[in-house]
């Protein structure tokens, strides 16, 4: 391996690694790709995004189902739920994408090298040496004139717990044999809230414990508040402000304690409970220690560019110290790196401009601030708010909770962030983050035509909105 001298090794093959790569390819870079696991594609395709949203399409059609004979669908009587068939399904898809990258990695002539991949310390005369231990314990070396940490995250447990076949983190929960009765979900941020919507769905009592004062802590208030009366309109039990204080197992699966948001003791019991507090940058063990690299609460800190403070060192994706752990960005960090590294101009990553995905139902979808978040910045701020009930493709897909937020400056119409709980949520956003990043305003947005009937509509509605002048409310 030391003999061949990259112009850059990525650590990691998940989004952020495998897109870097890709992208130095295609710049004309000669780049090797690191990899622990025995497949590429990390955390997102085999155990989180891809395996999750297959089963939550799932879920989608499940509760079409239950309404199958309002639709038209007759003779199908009682649906029964095969879990089988389910995880077949989801499997095979991760499988598909999986090749895919195979693929994709010998049509951009990246090298891959299996084994865990560890800084050495400074560049010596512009190369830097990656140790690289395979699964049987050989140790070879990599030589790079850059490398890109891209090593991911990994679910953070809480204190005193390990994961197995009742206590789950997304990992064990995805390869469950059947879907369980009862569970109980720590943590309302997007993974605990996800699984919570699947799995009620299919009919689990579901109980969420979240130690903030709402669910989805991230999301603008009124999307929080709404998606939990709507959790509760579907028979979740919702507690914020809920300190967890033990978690024990039980001959029936697990039983928590947790002091709630009035001070009292409670306790719940479940077949399982899902840990869902949150991820934490794998950047243990990858030699971080023998450079400069500077640590901020255990995440790398970096530049504009994605440089650390170690020359010719990168670090995209969830281990980056402020940015949020999601695929998306990842990929685009990634992009970032390889474009400086190639000396190709390139757009820094803009935490304002970064869409959040919730796939729950109805689903959410937002970008840059919230309304107080604007607010608190000293704007003088305008809000538009359409809901889905007045959306006729809402009705006719069945889906017509929640709605459109627009967040924007009174004095010049500038759109600072967008809140969408509805459905197709996640795909609506992406017309508020080309919106933004061209800097289009309210004014603008109201006369941009929007096909109808669609649920794109409820957008220049809201836009309108602003005004006080939204067609369909």
């Amino acid at each position: 391996m030391a003999e061949t001298i990259y112009d850059v090794a990525v650590i990691g093959s998940g989004p952020a690694g495998y897109t870097a790569a890709f992208r130095g390819a295609e710049y004309g870079l000669n780049v090797a790709v690191i990899e622990a696991a025995p497949v590429l594609g990390g955390t997102c395709l085999h155990v989180g995004c891809i395996p999750t949203k297959s089963i939550l399409f799932n879920a989608e059609i499940w509760d079409h189902l239950k309404n199958a004979a309002e639709l038209g669908i007759d003779g199908i009587g009682t649906p029964v739920l095969n879990w089988g068939a389910v995880q077949k399904r989801k499997d095979a898809i991760i499988s598909k994408h999986t090749k895919g990258l195979e693929f994709l990695m010998k049509k951009h002539k990246v090298a891959k090298v299996s084994g865990y991949g560890r800084l050495t310390g400074p560049s010596q005369n512009g190369v830097h040496t990656v140790q690289v231990t395979a699964a049987d314990g050989a140790v070879s070396q990599v030589q790079a004139k850059n490398v890109i940490l891209a090593t991911g995250s990994a679910a953070k447990l809480l204190p005193g717990l390990e994961a197995d076949s009742t206590i789950l983190t997304n990992i064990e929960i995805l390869a469950i044999d059947k879907v369980p009765k009862s569970l109980i979900v720590i943590g309302a941020g997007a993974v605990g809230v996800e699984f919570s919507s699947m799995f009620r769905s299919f009919g689990t009592e579901i109980t969420i414990l979240e130690f903030l004062p709402r669910m989805v802590p991230v999301e603008d208030e009124e999307v929080s508040k709404e998606l939990t009366r709507l959790f509760k309109k579907r028979g979740i039990d919702v507690n914020t402000g809920a300190k967890v204080e033990k978690v024990e197992k039980t001959e029936a699966g697990v039983k928590v304690t947790f002091t709630d948001a009035n001070g009292k003791t409670q306790v719940k019991e479940a077949e399982k409970v899902l840990v869902a507090v949150g991820r934490s940058g794998r950047t243990d063990y990858i030699g971080i220690e023998k450079t400069k690299i500077e640590l901020e609460r255990g995440f790398i800190k970096v530049n504009a560019a994605q440089q650390t403070a170690e020359a010719g060192v990168y670090a995209i994706g969830d281990i980056v110290a402020g940015l949020p752990q999601l695929a998306h960005v990842g990929a685009m960090s990634g992009m970032v790196a390889m474009a400086k590294i190639a000396g190709r101009p390139f757009r820094p990553v803009r935490k304002d401009r970064i869409p959040s995905c919730t796939y729950t139902e109805p689903q959410i979808g937002s970008v840059g601030l919230t309304e107080a978040q604007a607010r608190e910045k000293g704007h003088t701020v305008k809000i538009g708010k359409f809901p889905f009930a007045g959306n006729s493709k809402a009705t006719i897909v069945e889906s017509h909770d929640g709605f459109v937020k627009i967040v924007s400056d009174e004095k010049y119409g500038e759109i600072l962030g967008v809140h969408i709980l509805g459905p197709q949520a996640t795909e609506l956003i992406a017309e508020a983050v080309a919106v933004m990043e061209l800097e289009g305003t309210v004014e603008e947005m109201m006369f941009t035509i929007h096909a109808h009937p669609t649920l794109a509509e409820s957008m220049l509605d809201a836009y309108g909105a602003v005004e006080g002048m939204a067609i369909n409310a």
